[in-house]
């Protein structure tokens, strides 16, 4: 679940349309907690438990960019999701922002409770927040902007039979680089290792280190693998991939309300000796293991 809110659905518009059901729907929502972290906000609470003869149909996220009236967000909150559980992932940009959320029960008659006391969480800074070096895509928990998305997996060897080969500032992310990544164990991409190149140029070979920032939208669930990276032909490392929900390969937006999406994150340094004026060249080379799902990927100086 992303920033793409409803501005139309507030949180006092919410309780406004169920505030004759309230004698049925006493108290709140209880322990609320927001935990930022990169590219999220892990959102938890207690389950509300309704009166006898009633049951909780859903629950209703609202989240603010501001907390006003003291905290509290009943004005200016905006339906961020609804879910059964009580629980709820928020997927953000790489910029670091406060955010302030809260969360609103709905009965079986379709009665609201009040809403939560508003809790607070700042997500972390991703390196993707600094100055791009190069980059391929947008970090927007999205894949749709790449070559054979969001289902066409089955023509990767027909587009790409020598890999992917990208240069930024000349190449295109819809034409030249895939929104899938075999490996060895696919046999839509031949049963072997697959190779995905990112060549760009500098002017001058960097004083500071600089530093990679890999977004997946979603990896096979039980063979996610891993892949070596390498810099100009130097092992940089060996990424170990998280196991997402297989279904990258058929849906490319994990903001979708309702996904089974599992995104994943990898951020790590790249020593500024690694570079050259001139031409440089980053590889990700999938050794193990299934397919990966694209985000974006690039290399960022500090802002």
């Amino acid at each position: 679940m992303t920033d793409t809110t409803d501005p139309a659905t507030t949180a006092a518009s919410a309780t406004r349309a169920g505030r004759g059901h309230w004698d049925h729907t006493p108290g709140a929502v209880s322990g609320l907690t927001a935990t930022g972290g990169l590219a999220t906000v892990e959102l938890t609470w207690h389950s509300y438990r309704p009166r006898r003869g009633q049951l909780v149909d859903h629950y209703e996220v609202y989240v603010s960019e501001r907390a006003d009236r003291g905290g509290d967000l009943a004005h200016s909150a905006t339906l961020l999701g609804r879910t059964l559980y009580p629980h709820l992932t928020h997927r953000v940009g790489p910029e670091p922002r406060k955010r302030h959320y809260t969360v609103v029960a709905v009965v079986s008659s379709g009665a609201r409770t009040r809403p939560a006391r508003p809790v607070s969480a700042v997500s972390a800074r991703s390196v993707a927040a600094g100055r791009a070096v190069a980059r391929v895509g947008d970090f927007d928990h999205k894949g749709l902007e790449f070559a054979l998305s969001p289902d066409q997996s089955a023509r990767y060897r027909t587009a790409f039979p020598s890999g992917v080969d990208y240069r930024y500032g000349a190449s295109t992310p819809g034409r030249d680089w895939s929104y899938l990544h075999p490996g060895p164990s696919d046999a839509w991409g031949g049963r072997k290792e697959h190779t995905f190149t990112l060549r760009f140029d500098l002017a001058a070979a960097p004083k500071d280190d600089l530093a990679c920032a890999l977004w997946l939208i979603d990896a096979h669930a039980t063979a996610a693998g891993a892949a070596e990276v390498t810099l100009n032909d130097r092992p940089v490392r060996t990424l170990q991939f998280q196991g997402g929900a297989t279904r990258g390969s058929v849906e490319g937006d994990a903001t979708r309300v309702g996904s089974a999406l599992k995104p994943s994150y990898y951020e790590f340094p790249l020593a500024a000796g690694l570079f050259t004026a001139g031409e440089n060249v980053l590889r990700l080379r999938k050794t193990s293991g299934s397919w990966i799902a694209y985000d974006a990927l690039g290399v960022f100086a500090a802002a």
